[in-house]
């Protein structure tokens, strides 16, 4: 029993089976077919879509074969009438070459011509020159150095007429000008007249201090001398001590120390150093008290310490018996004023007005002239090259190319110059006016010669058969310029050559 029934469960599977595969079968052919017309569906779309792109194509590549005919048409339209141009042109220049070759043909001819005719009026010249040299009995060469010296006598007469007319009117203009500038800068600038000279001198209570000052076997004079670095001269002059040195902040010092000294009564070389290292401190504070005073005072700030210390010494600095640190302050405001006037920078003109003399505080120290010492020391602490160019052409070492040098030069001039600024020894006055004089009358034909107005003026008498009016133009001028290389002075000195006529010039 149970052998059947397992018989009977395995035909069940088996039939089981069977219909399963059959199933499956059956649902795969129907897929089969299914996807079969699909396919058969897109190929036939693809067809359609095809045979339509490919109308299309056909149309569209019509339509550009033709647009590219008609432009390939207009093309050779264009290229036609531009060859026809062309051939125009070529034409038009052949008949211009044509023209060219005659006219140079005809050109040709007339050279030929015009040589035929230069070469007959040479002839017919060397013919007609041939016969004036013989009626005039000289020589073409000696004709032609007759002519050129004519010439050139007329050319320098006429040349000297000219340059009188135009001196006289740019004299006249220039004079006009400057006096204008000049007379509001001195209206606006008013200083006192010189009154402070160099102090060389001390004064004693009696004749018995000289003893006490020259001490036992002299050492209280030595240890003096040591200490300042100058010479005391005690010699038969009633009452005095005569202090000399080429340094005057040294000599400043031992004029002070000494009337301590006289003044306290005691006199020995210890008391003599004490009394002059404390004269050298309140010395030292009074030089940077006077620089830094004249700096504001002048409106120029900022200064460098050692320019300031070098500009305070100068209050113990003359020159002809002005002080050269009022003189300074004086230039300073001066050519602030000039260059205000003109429309320079005034500041850079201040401050090279107050520098000017700079050197002045140690050119018993450095050789050279004191302008361009000054300049070297305000390229070294102030680095202001054009106030440095103006120091160095205030006095002339060096050419006066800056408008600030002229500003400072004139300015030092006006100051130097005004009445009762300074003053020089008589030896020196007799000798610059006998100076003058010499030089005037070193040029041929003068007659006399005199230097007048303190040798602000000289005037020169000529002979009036060897000196014309013309040359009495650059006898003046040649005076001018020899004086001006010649001679150093303040300000300026007029030339007056005397003949029929009056020629004047100045020496600037």
């Amino acid at each position: 029993m149970d052998h059947i029934i397992y018989i009977l469960i395995g035909l069940a599977l088996i039939l089981g089976g069977l219909i399963g595969y059959f199933a499956r079968q059956l649902i795969a052919n129907q897929q089969v077919r299914s996807t079969r017309k699909e396919a058969q569906r897109l190929l036939d779309e693809a067809t359609t879509k095809h045979n339509e792109l490919l109308l299309e194509a056909r149309k569209e590549a019509t339509k550009v074969s033709n647009a590219a005919e008609a432009e390939s048409k207009e093309r050779r339209l264009d290229l036609q009438r531009l060859e026809k141009r062309l051939n125009q042109k070529e034409e038009a220049i052949e008949r211009k070459l044509e023209s060219v070759g005659q006219r140079e043909s005809n050109l040709e001819s007339k050279e030929k011509g015009i040589e035929r005719t230069q070469a007959e009026l040479q002839r017919i010249k060397e013919k007609e020159l041939a016969r004036l040299e013989s009626l005039s009995a000289i020589s073409s060469s000696e004709a032609k150095d007759l002519l050129l010296q004519a010439v050139k006598q007329e050319v320098e007469e006429e040349a000297s007429r000219r340059v009188r007319v135009w001196e006289a009117q740019i004299r006249e203009e220039a004079d006009k000008k400057a006096q204008s500038i000049l007379a509001t800068t001195i209206q606006r600038c008013a200083t006192d007249v010189v009154s402070e000279t160099t102090v060389s001198t001390v004064s004693l209570p009696s004749d018995e201090m000289k003893g006490r000052l020259i001490g036992r076997e002299g050492r209280n004079i030595r240890a003096l001398e040591q200490a300042t670095g100058v010479n005391l001269i005690v010699d038969d002059t009633p009452e005095t001590v005569t202090v000399s040195s080429f340094n005057p902040v040294r000599r400043e010092i031992a004029r002070i120390s000494l009337n301590r000294l006289i003044l306290d009564g005691r006199i020995h070389p210890a008391r003599i150093e004490e009394v002059v290292e404390k004269t050298k401190e309140e010395v030292e504070a009074t030089i940077r008290s006077e620089g830094e005073r004249a700096a504001y005072e002048a409106g120029v700030p900022g200064l460098h310490s050692e320019l300031i210390k070098l500009l305070g010494r100068l209050k113990f600095r003359t020159s002809y018996g002005q002080n050269v640190l009022l003189h300074s302050l004086e230039v300073s405001h001066l050519a602030g004023m000039l260059a205000s006037e003109i429309g320079v920078n005034a500041n850079a003109a201040r401050k090279a007005g107050l520098l000017h003399d700079i050197g002045k505080a140690v050119d018993y120290e450095v050789d050279g002239p004191h302008a361009l010492i000054g300049a070297d020391l305000v390229k070294q602490w102030d680095k202001s090259a054009e106030v440095a160019q103006a120091i160095a052409e205030h006095h002339g070492e060096t050419a006066t190319t800056s408008v600030m040098g002229f500003i400072v030069a004139t300015a030092d001039a006006i100051s130097g110059s005004r009445p009762g600024a300074r003053r020089e020894s008589l030896d020196q006055y007799l000798k610059r006016v006998k100076d003058l004089e010499d030089i005037a009358a070193s040029f041929s034909g003068v007659e006399k010669t005199f230097a007048i107005q303190a040798g602000r003026e000289v005037r020169v008498l000529v002979k009036p058969d060897k000196i014309d009016d013309l040359t009495a133009v650059r006898l003046a001028r040649d005076i001018s310029k020899k004086i001006e290389d010649s001679l150093s002075y303040p300000g300026q000195i007029k030339v007056v050559v005397v003949r029929e006529t009056m020629a004047i010039d100045y020496a600037k």
